[in-house]
């Protein structure tokens, strides 16, 4: 029985193949950027529901921001970069995030929102013209500097759970 000749693709195939899969990869690393520089130019002129009420974009960076702005009003020290990094270690960004697994949940008060306030600190430290509520960002974010600020200097000081 003798073996059928079998198709052979000729090695120009192959390298048209390679290059064109290694110019799709191209195109979907480009694609990210293109998309992040239309995005960013289209955020200034999206309505309000991308902003919080006082107009600063509604996400990390502008929660933070508000935040540094009311504090510098109230005299409550910190820094973006000290707030960014703690709230990265806490809840990731998270501002539902909640913390059912460690002594203050098994206390019945767990800790909540982008800096894991439990509900007493909360209320201690609120800073007046900021939301009573714990998942509020910006309020959350501001109470959480105003009670390090009064326990270790600045939210600056705090490189661990505190």
């Amino acid at each position: 029985m003798s073996a059928a000749p079998q198709h052979r693709r000729p090695r120009r195939n192959r390298v048209i193949r390679t290059l064109a899969v290694a110019g799709t990869g191209a195109a979907v690393l480009a694609l990210p950027l293109i998309g992040a520089t239309a995005a960013s130019a289209a955020t200034s002129t999206t309505s309000t529901a991308s902003t919080t009420l006082a107009g600063y974009p509604n996400n990390l960076d502008g929660w933070i921001r508000e935040s540094l702005a009311i504090m510098a009003e109230k005299n409550i020290p910190g820094s973006y970069n000290g707030i960014y990094r703690n709230v990265m270690r806490e809840s990731s960004g998270n501002p539902r995030a909640i913390n059912l697994w460690d002594s203050n949940a098994a206390a019945g008060i767990p800790s909540k929102g982008l800096l894991q306030v439990i509900d007493p600190t909360f209320k201690t430290y609120h800073v007046d013209g900021t939301s009573f509520d714990v998942y509020d960002p910006v309020a959350n974010i501001t109470a959480a500097c105003n009670y390090a600020a009064a326990r270790y200097g600045s939210i600056d000081n705090v490189h661990g759970a505190y």
